[in-house]
């Protein structure tokens, strides 16, 4: 007898209904699986015979042939245990063979026949709902992340025998999931700006950058509180909309790295890998491609401590990510495109023993040695950033001073306001910040005066900036209005942006 059960595949991070065709006959007991498998669905065989005799069922003692159509698209891991089994039970006449046509079934089994976490669970449930479905059975701890797509009922399955027994009409499983629980990307503790002594020009670019998702350098001597500053940037970034966190989610539900506990992700998310990271790490890579820290850091923060000690050819496959905003990874089966719209934050010392131009410890590096470790950045990488700012050491008295600085809660309200208004002013597109505007955005939102003219044609000539650091100076400009509340961009407003620009060629 021929059984059809619909599951899911996912590519990228998109996913593609598989058709589970199970099929016995007679013969020697044998269980082929078809389909361009890889070893974790071959695997299934062992656990998917297991978990249907220890759940009470017979296994046919036949031959099984498994096809997971459509064979052109590559079948991955095991979530195709379930929906296995259900097909076997169904195809030996244990279940009624209507049972599922309108439905999608994801699962790993284990030996006891109990129902496993798979990943990758919220985009099939979206594709469940596109294709028409109308119920997904899915793992019990994953059917959190599954209810966050609307119109869909979700039911969550414990284990085979208790999705047997709905099936049939016995115990009915429930698909009320309740509420979602809110939670956090990351286990990094926060700081709030106000414990942080000093550094209150740096402190203002990081509300700059916040409020515009723009790329920001800090430069200075060890000790000056560059890593402190950048971990402390998640405590003023805006929130997300729904949309924005459903798009981060996706991509952790993709690589695995969605708490069980935390089915969405609502605050931006803060990735800062080692400088040992490689390039397949940093963008995504793999055999089959899988999403890198630039992907995880999507719509967020990624923070690159020690910039200088990556290396130049991890850096340098960063530069189209920066400009496009996603990465395509190509393979030999075929291309797949991540999204990759993050704010970069980078931290790096001056020189290799730190203290070039530091008013009180002298500096040991030679000017050619001084030069050679600036240089390990590329002009196009730097070009790339909007904000260049010196962190300088923090003198005695500020350290001692027991005054509190300005809470991070404050400039949070600033940076929600200006983001407000970017969300007004590209209502009608695809843009969500000033970091995202192209040539024909600037023309239409970044009029300048004739002073504002006069001084960028200045800063031009004078600063060699090149067509890239023109626009980024717009746009830099332009957000630093938001962050005024004033609707025209003024003279004082690009003398601003201008001083975040690097005042030598190397930096």
């Amino acid at each position: 007898m021929l059984a059809r059960v619909f599951s899911c595949a996912v590519i990228g991070l998109e996913g593609v209904v598989v058709e589970v065709e199970v099929d016995t006959m007679g013969g020697l007991p044998k269980m082929t699986i078809v389909g361009l498998p890889d070893t974790a669905v071959q695997e299934s065989r062992e656990r998917v015979e297991s978990a249907i005799k220890n759940s009470g069922f017979t296994f046919p003692r036949k031959r099984v042939t498994v096809n997971l159509a459509p064979a052109t698209v590559r079948k991955a891991g095991p979530v195709y245990d379930l929906p296995i089994a259900v097909g076997i039970l169904i195809a030996t006449a244990q279940l009624p063979s209507l049972a599922l046509e309108d439905a999608l079934v994801i699962g790993e089994l284990s030996l006891d026949g109990s129902v496993r976490h798979v990943r990758g669970v919220l985009p099939m449930a979206a594709l469940a709902r596109a294709e028409g479905f109308g119920q997904i059975f899915v793992p019990e701890m994953d059917a959190p992340e599954a209810a966050l797509i609307p119109d869909l009922e979700v039911i969550p399955v414990p284990s085979l025998a208790a999705l047997y027994d709905h099936l049939t009409g016995g115990m009915q499983l429930s698909s009320d999931i309740g509420p979602a629980p809110e939670g956090i990307t990351s286990a990094i503790p926060i700081t709030d700006f106000q414990e942080i002594k000093g550094q209150e020009q740096t402190k203002r670019a990081l509300e700059v950058a916040a409020a515009g998702s723009h790329n920001l350098l800090m430069i200075g001597p060890p000790g000056s509180g560059k890593t402190l500053l950048a971990r402390a940037t998640p405590g003023i970034l805006p929130s997300m909309t729904i949309d924005e966190a459903l798009d981060v989610t996706r991509i952790y539900s993709i690589s695995d790295q969605l708490p069980s506990e935390v089915p969405l992700i609502q605050q931006r998310p803060f990735r800062a890998p080692h400088h040992t990271i490689s390039h397949a790490g940093l963008v995504g890579g793999g055999n089959w491609p899988t999403p890198g820290e630039i992907s995880l850091a999507h719509r967020g923060v990624l923070f690159l401590d020690e910039f200088v000690e990556f290396g130049s050819r991890v850096l340098e496959v960063m530069r189209q990510p920066l400009e496009d905003k996603q990465v395509t990874i190509s393979r030999a089966q075929g291309s797949l495109t991540f999204p990759a719209n993050f704010q970069l934050i980078a931290a790096m010392n001056p020189c290799p023993c730190g203290y070039a131009g530091d008013p009180v410890k002298e500096c040991t590096c030679s000017n050619q040695v001084i030069t050679r470790y600036q240089k390990r950045i590329s002009g196009p990488m730097l070009d790339r950033i909007d904000i260049h700012i010196e962190v300088p050491r923090v003198d005695y008295d500020k350290l001692s001073d027991d005054r509190l600085g300005e809470p991070s809660s404050r400039i949070k309200t600033r940076v929600e306001a200006a983001r407000e208004q970017q969300r007004k002013r590209f209502d009608d597109s695809n843009l969500s910040c000033n970091a995202d505007m192209g040539p024909a955005e600037l023309r239409q939102y970044c009029p300048l005066d004739q002073p504002g003219r006069s001084l960028l044609r200045n800063a031009m000539s004078q600063l060699h900036l090149s067509a890239r650091a023109y626009h980024r100076v717009l746009k830099l400009a332009r957000t630093i209005a938001d962050l005024a509340g004033e609707e025209n961009i003024d003279p004082a407003h690009l003398a601003e942006a201008l001083q975040y620009r690097p005042k030598t060629q190397t930096m």
